[in-house]
């Protein structure tokens, strides 16, 4: 006999978690469980090499509207000016916080600590939690949907919501294709020690082998995310950490800082990846299950929590996973998450193509803004994760 809920979140990661806490923030009478197939371990111990996400100005208020995040834990650090630039050519622009009335435009979060921070909100719900475990088997009657786990456990959800990342299973047992499209790039991070301070500085730069970011971290440190072909990349990879720290700062310049310590480095390749649909029968997709995008522009996270958004503002619906309601949500998401997805692709086009007209037409774009806060607006709003979603904006 499979036990019921009115929503199973399959992944329990920072999508899946913040949605289950935004659930109940709207209704409490939800009965909500959450399958996530790695242990999450009480213990935290802090390291150099933590790895950190950007959160919009929008997904602060958001997340600290169901206590789920604290501007002043040791995990975060301020994100009060960001500076975009393209190497080698004049055009600049700056966007500072105080233009906008914000303390800062974002925040950048490490992972591991955030991640459990959430869980303990969890802890304090009645939110029921499979874990370690996974799903073997979706099927699908018209009222619900009954998920089997590999524990051999039932469960049956009036709404299924898969929150288990770009490479889901659970997206391929709900019948969804995901598209993707390989960029001839791939991307080193790395958390970098500044010498002096980062002073709550974020850097965007655009070189001619690909983008490059610095996002200020606690304890003096960037959150490195530095993209180029392939072929560079394994050579870089192999550089000892004095010769990469050199590299790096010659292809970043001074701006930022001098770099002094760089931690453990990793490397992935860079795809745009979309489902062809945000849902099916009973069941919607959020978070990079949805979609992946370009790092640059550090919005993954931030596109996913507006799914939960979304999701949560409809939490008091009457027809909770039916076809109007999945009908909706991916709808209502789609343009969002097309928006962002295209200006983000053509960004990183734009910026890695060595074109000299297209290198003088980015300066002068680049320097016009910084002329005219009226053209950088767009632009601060985006960062800032300020976009239209129905009647919110």
């Amino acid at each position: 006999m499979a036990k019921q809920f009115d929503v199973v979140i399959i992944g329990g990661g920072m999508a899946g978690a913040s949605c289950a806490l935004g659930l109940k923030q709207s209704n409490n009478q939800l009965s909500i469980a959450i399958i996530e197939a790695n242990e999450v371990s009480a213990d935290y111990h802090p390291s150099f090499d933590d790895r950190s996400i950007a959160l919009a100005q929008q997904s602060v208020q958001y997340l600290k509207s169901i206590n789920a995040f604290d501007c002043h834990a040791p995990f975060a650090a301020a994100i009060e000016k960001v500076t975009v630039s393209d190497r080698g050519h004049f055009g600049k622009t700056h966007i500072d916080c105080q233009e906008y009335g914000h303390d800062a435009l974002g925040y950048v979060v490490e992972v591991n600590p955030f991640g459990r921070s959430l869980h303990q909100q969890l802890t304090r719900t009645d939110v029921s939690l499979y874990c370690p475990d996974t799903v073997a088997k979706l099927e699908y009657q018209s009222d619900c949907a009954i998920i089997t786990l590999n524990s051999g456990e039932q469960l049956s959800a009036k709404l299924v919501v898969i929150a288990d990342g770009a490479h889901s299973q659970s997206r391929k047992l709900a019948n969804i294709e995901f598209n993707t499209r390989a960029y001839q790039q791939a991307a080193i991070i790395a958390n970098i020690e500044v010498a002096g301070g980062h002073h709550h500085h974020a850097f965007e730069r655009f070189t001619e082998h690909g983008p490059m970011a610095l996002l200020p971290m606690s304890n003096n440190r960037y959150s490195l995310v530095w993209c180029m072909e392939p072929e560079q990349i394994e050579h870089h990879m192999a550089l000892e950490d004095d010769a990469f720290l050199a590299a790096l700062q010659k292809a970043f310049g001074y701006c930022g800082g001098s770099f002094s310590k760089v931690g453990m480095r990793a490397s992935y390749p860079l795809v745009y990846g979309k489902a062809e649909s945000l849902s099916n029968h009973r069941t919607v997709l959020i978070g990079n299950a949805g979609h992946a995008i370009h790092p640059i522009a550090g919005q993954g996270f931030n596109l996913g929590l507006r799914d939960v958004q979304l999701l949560c503002d409809m939490a008091n619906r009457s027809d909770l996973g039916d076809y109007a309601f999945t009908r909706y949500y991916s709808q209502t998401r789609s343009k969002d998450i097309t928006t962002v997805m295209t200006l983000t692709d053509s960004l990183v086009r734009l910026f890695s193509n060595s074109s000299r007209l297209l290198a003088l037409g980015r300066s002068i774009g680049l320097f016009s803004m910084d002329l005219f806060s009226s053209l950088k607006t767009p632009l601060a709003k985006q960062l800032m994760g300020q976009v239209k979603q129905g009647k919110r904006i």
